[in-house]
């Protein structure tokens, strides 16, 4: 275990080297032939094979406890005892938005049909995120994971992967990269908010028969949500409430990204990485029981899931000590801490990033360009 904690503290710093302008000293790309390898071993394994009996009863579970959760909310009526049920709500809509994740990557049906149906009534109509936006936003992730220029989710509009991203904003934008290890976990209060207007954006902005079957589950959603709180509750209460359900909502799911990229090395937009190194060398996994396993909805296991995003969530754990010992045949640095840990490496990398983007500027910051990020 020791031996794991030197590798990953060893990583973290390649990541922060990488940052300051340092080579940043990846292990030399293979030919691709070692991912082949690799991906016969899994399916020999059956790791890739559905879990139908496994994922009937997560969802059916979870949409128990969804409808549970309303159904006191409506018992309950104008009370501050409410707040309770928006903490309950704001866990079990992160729940939901990852069985919505699962049937995004096609773990749960090997129809793309039935996968996208699952994925609507999870994302846009059970918690009002639109499926079809994340999913081309996560897809392209998922092909260039902490690549510059390629991967959308270190695009650097909240938080800054380079010192580069920083200098480009106007001033305040810049101050908060500068103390966004700060600002971090109090910014992941807005997430669920930006993701939903997000979508919406990302919807209005393009046409076609899924965009209207969308829109329309989003409307049921949205209007459902808001008619529920603000006819049950005060006004002064609901919006208490919608701040409470939908904070703690982005808080957990930001919480269970976090961990994934953030302060792992970042690839050069040209910098040519085969695809096992690629996926292995920018992500990191959590170490736990399978509580772990239930909290993060399976993202704990990162390494995995980016080397086979359509294995089944249940598989993961299965599939981590071969994926684990073949890296080490291959000298590929393999990096696993707890989850305590990872948020630790996490702020010390966007700290680092923070501070070598340089001083403040004394002066207005307006030469950066029409193109800089406020």
């Amino acid at each position: 275990m020791r031996a794991q904690e030197d590798r990953l503290t060893a990583d973290s710093a390649v990541g922060a080297a990488r940052l300051a302008g340092v080579p940043s000293m990846l292990p030399a790309t293979g030919t691709g032939n070692d991912y082949a390898q690799l991906s016969r071993m899994v399916k020999r394994a059956g790791l890739l094979r559905r879990r139908p009996v496994y994922y009937s009863l997560k969802i059916g579970l979870n949409l128990v406890l969804l409808a549970a959760g309303w159904t006191a909310f409506a018992m309950l009526g104008r009370s501050w005892w409410q707040m309770l049920v928006a903490v309950f709500l704001a866990v079990m809509f992160t729940q939901t938005g990852f069985i919505g994740h699962d049937a995004g990557h096609r773990q749960i049906s090997g129809s793309k049909r039935v996968n996208g149906l699952i994925g609507r009534i999870h994302g846009n109509l059970l918690i009002g995120l639109s499926y079809g936006w994340w999913v081309s936003k996560h897809n392209r992730h998922h092909a260039h994971p902490n690549q510059i220029g390629r991967d959308p989710d270190i695009g650097g509009r909240a938080v800054a992967f380079t010192p580069g991203q920083i200098r480009a904003r106007h001033r305040v934008g810049a101050w908060l990269g500068r103390y966004q290890a700060w600002l971090f976990f109090p910014m992941l209060l807005l997430e669920g908010f930006h993701l939903h207007i997000a979508g919406m954006r990302a919807l209005l902005g393009h046409a076609g028969k899924a965009r209207w079957a969308e829109a329309g589950l989003l409307a049921v959603h949205i209007g459902g949500y808001l008619t529920a709180v603000f006819a049950v509750l005060s006004p002064v209460q609901a919006v208490v409430f919608l701040v409470v359900q939908q904070g703690l909502f982005g808080v957990y799911l930001g919480s269970s990204f976090a961990p994934n990229h953030k302060g792992m090395p970042v690839v050069g937009k040209d910098e040519k990485v085969d695809f096992l190194r690629r996926q292995v060398l920018t992500s990191r996994n959590i170490r736990g029981s399978v509580l772990t396993d239930l909290a993060l909805g399976g993202l704990n296991y990162q390494i995995e899931h980016h080397l086979f995003p359509s294995m089944p969530r249940p598989s993961l754990r299965h599939a981590q000590a071969p994926v684990r010992a073949f890296c080490a045949q291959r000298g590929i640095p393999y990096s696993e801490t707890g989850l305590l840990a990872s948020y630790t490496q996490v702020l010390r990398h966007l700290h680092t990033t923070g501070r070598a983007a340089g001083p403040e500027p004394a002066a207005d910051t307006a030469a950066a360009g029409p193109g800089a990020t406020p």
